[in-house]
């Protein structure tokens, strides 16, 4: 099988920079006009793959709004993953999985073999207990031709208090050591357009990318980039934050392609122009 990285280039290639999170929060699923119910999950789901699957580089369900459903939920997931790979769609897998030792192999085991049905194409990841605790997960990637996000630098003004620690010492910020580790997995491995180890970067830390003396221009992997649209960020805003590394971002939108639903045509829409808009302002 092609690297997790290569296949996302491709789809980058075909169908633009776009990837549309499936975020089936109770108040959007009521604005929908569906029951805050598992089987609401199977509806909501099922008319955002159909509606923006075709104008997608990648889908990210948000694991934790079907994990609310318990096992029900989960099995939305896995009817999720399974049409996915089917089609050939790539998935992100929204978990922020972080842990250490045997428990980080059962998470690694869950969203990244072969075998489970809720394995898939990538899975975000929280490397907060340090890098090297996420070895299981970044190892079965590799091993499964799969790929994995590793959070580094988010909007949220809590991520600061651990993200920023470290910045006047001589190995840089939190943040800048997680990026220099994920290049080096990603140097480690073989592949053609960009490693699978990739990155979560918002689409509005410019600022702190200046002040931490971050330089993503050396990162040879892909960076989902959380913050497009309804979050704040406008397309020429996000790629002033990525210049030199435009190619490489994944660019998420959640409610701003999902407010337009719950109509498939009109999801297909939101999306279409939000991919019209991303490829006009990368350039």
């Amino acid at each position: 099988m092609i690297p997790f990285g290569d296949r996302l280039a491709a789809a980058m290639d075909e169908r633009g920079p776009l990837c549309v999170g499936i975020d089936p929060h109770p108040k959007l699923l009521q604005a929908w006009g569906l029951e805050d119910s598992a089987e609401s999950l199977r509806t909501f789901t099922t008319a955002v793959y159909e509606g923006c699957a075709p104008y997608a580089a990648a889908l990210k369900p948000q694991v934790a709004l079907f994990e609310r459903h318990g096992s029900a939920g989960l099995a939305v997931l896995e009817e999720l993953f399974a049409r996915a790979a089917e089609d050939r769609v790539l998935i992100v897998a929204d978990a922020k999985r972080g842990d250490i030792g045997s428990t980080m192999k059962a998470y690694a085991d869950a969203w990244l073999s072969t075998c489970s049905p809720l394995g898939t194409d990538s899975v975000t990841l929280s490397p907060y207990l340090g890098f090297e605790s996420l070895r299981p997960a970044l190892d079965a990637a590799a091993a499964n031709q799969r790929g994995t996000f590793v959070l580094a630098l988010t909007s949220n003004p809590e991520g600061k208090s651990v993200q920023h620690v470290g910045k006047t010492e001589d190995t840089g910020a939190v943040a800048k050591q997680i990026i220099a580790a994920a290049t080096a997995e990603n140097t480690a491995q073989t592949w053609e357009r960009m490693g699978s180890c990739g990155l979560v970067v918002g689409a509005t830390v410019g600022e702190a990318l200046h002040d931490l003396a971050i330089d993503l221009s050396a990162f040879n992997g892909p960076i989902l980039s959380p913050g497009y649209g309804a979050q704040g960020a406008n397309a020429k805003d996000l790629y002033r934050v990525f210049a030199g590394v435009e190619s490489q971002v994944l660019v998420n939108s959640s409610r701003g392609v999902l407010s337009a639903g719950p109509q498939v045509a009109d999801l297909a829409q939101a999306a279409q122009m939000a991919r019209a808009d991303l490829v006009a302002a990368r350039g």
